[in-house]
């Protein structure tokens, strides 16, 4: 056990991952008595939860990381009223130039950073940027925000926002010491079903809330062993030196808003569970034989098929999350609400039910369609899914974002989010290194969840930002 939790502690550290000198990760145990790593300090600097920044008329924003996930939220920020893209980066001139050409007939005509390590500083550095989009591959998104935010920036980051403990404790010292937002771009929570689930839930239709369940079921094994798919096969990396549910806020984050987790209530422990490996071991051993760029792969002990991650909140609620990104499965994110009056699931098909009966019919279902759709869909569902974006949820959070900045108003997503999810990898992999053994989740907020507000789904204010298409 010992022997595991030095390898935890190593793998899961920024020095362990190579990012030395990181002045917010002062004051951070390594050895705790409960859990690796909690705050030394139990007093809350600033609490950005419900913090409104001065409004931005025009929000004049950068991009670092122009490969997967950058171009999509590119095409939307271009779109919206009130926005200047004034700078884009990537090591890649191909990606960056590629880019730039998309925002051809615009009025944007940003400044190119590309070919060095370091390019992403100077952009960072420019005094005539309020945002900066952080997209790159996982092990860069806390150096590259506490960087941005430091140099008066807010921030907004792919996801998972932190791949280790002191990383989420780095992200929200910097944030409250700052006062610049992190939010971590988890678009999902404004996906059509779970936006309509959680205003379902705020307006009592499933009762008290007791269970919600959350997944990322996604086959990526093609992808993750082409050495086309992510920059030097990263994510590959990443499942072969890791363990545990190395991507959980995609099913994480909207049932975290369902239960009001960092207002009003918080995750307590979690235990997990993995699978053995079944696939991503064989798959490299096979790869090996035929070329030799995958020989460094041969042995690794990757992550298991299935990790499954049981959470409880203080209020005694409970999630379970699951994660496998190698078994030929349809695509989940599961998302099941299920409440003391009734129950909501998305996948295979969406659906709610209200008795033990079975689920409503189509008409029925249409009614409660119609009668809880938030404002926020109301207002901007339709343009969202012209402009398009994992079906529009792209657009729709990367259009609320910039109406917040432009009005000044509290983020739906702040940096207590943002680590608390994140927070559920490296938790969950020391509780799989350590027998499915229990560990406390930390209070990012510390205390300050008792007082939180809810975040406002119902645009009762804001949403005056026009889209352009």
């Amino acid at each position: 056990m010992k022997n595991n939790r030095r390898d935890f502690l190593k793998k899961t550290s920024l020095a362990g991952l190579g990012i030395a000198g990181v002045g917010a990760l002062n004051g951070f145990a390594s050895e705790p008595e409960k859990g690796p790593w909690v705050s030394k300090s139990t007093i809350q600097n600033f609490n950005m939860s419900g913090y409104a920044a001065p409004k931005l008329e025009t929000v004049r924003v950068g991009f670092i990381g122009l490969g997967q996930r950058g171009p999509s939220h590119l095409n939307a920020v271009a779109k919206i009223e009130g926005t200047d893209i004034k700078a884009l980066c990537d090591l890649r001139p191909a990606s960056v130039n590629k880019a730039k050409k998309a925002l051809d007939g615009t009025s944007h005509n940003p400044v190119i950073y590309t070919g060095n390590e370091d390019e992403w500083k100077k952009l960072c550095e420019r005094k005539d940027i309020d945002l900066i989009y952080i997209c790159t591959p996982w092990h860069l998104h806390v150096p590259m925000a506490l960087f941005a935010m430091e140099q008066g920036k807010h921030v907004a980051i792919e996801v998972p926002a932190a791949v280790s403990m002191q990383e989420c404790w780095a992200l929200v010292e910097t944030s409250e010491r700052t006062r610049k937002h992190c939010m971590m771009l988890e678009n999902c929570c404004y996906d059509f079903f779970e936006l309509l689930t959680l205003n379902m839930a705020r307006q009592g239709y499933f009762g008290e809330i007791i269970h919600t369940e959350g997944a990322y079921i996604h086959n990526l094994l093609e992808l993750n062993f082409s050495d086309k798919g992510y920059q030097n096969m990263w994510r590959l990396r990443e499942n072969a030196t890791r363990a545990g549910s190395l991507y959980p806020t995609h099913g994480l984050g909207p049932v975290c808003q369902v239960l009001n987790i960092n207002r009003g209530d918080k995750m307590d422990y979690l235990v997990s569970v993995s699978s053995n490996d079944f696939q991503m071991g064989e798959r490299a051993k096979a790869e090996a034989a035929k070329n030799d760029l995958y020989k460094e792969f041969v042995g690794k002990k990757f992550n298991g098929n299935m990790n499954t991650t049981t959470i409880r909140t203080t209020n005694g609620k409970t999630i379970m999350i699951q994660h496998d990104v190698t078994s030929p499965r349809p695509y989940s994110r599961i998302h099941l609400v299920s409440g003391t009056k009734g129950t909501a699931m998305k996948y295979p098909e969406p659906k709610i039910s209200n008795s033990h009966e079975g689920w409503l019919k189509e008409a029925e279902f249409k009614a409660l369609e119609e009668k809880y759709t938030p404002n926020i869909v109301k207002k901007v569902g339709e343009l969202a899914k012209k402009v398009g974006g994992h079906g529009g949820m792209d657009f729709l959070m990367d259009w609320r974002l910039i109406d917040c900045l432009r009005n000044g108003l509290p983020l739906d997503q702040d940096v207590y989010d943002a680590a608390a999810w994140s927070s559920v990898w490296p938790l969950s992999e020391w509780s799989v290194n350590n027998r499915s053994n229990s560990v406390d989740v930390p209070d990012f907020t510390r205390g300050s969840w008792k007082k939180n507000q809810p975040h406002d789904i119902d645009l009762k204010k804001g949403g005056n930002t026009k889209v352009k298409i």
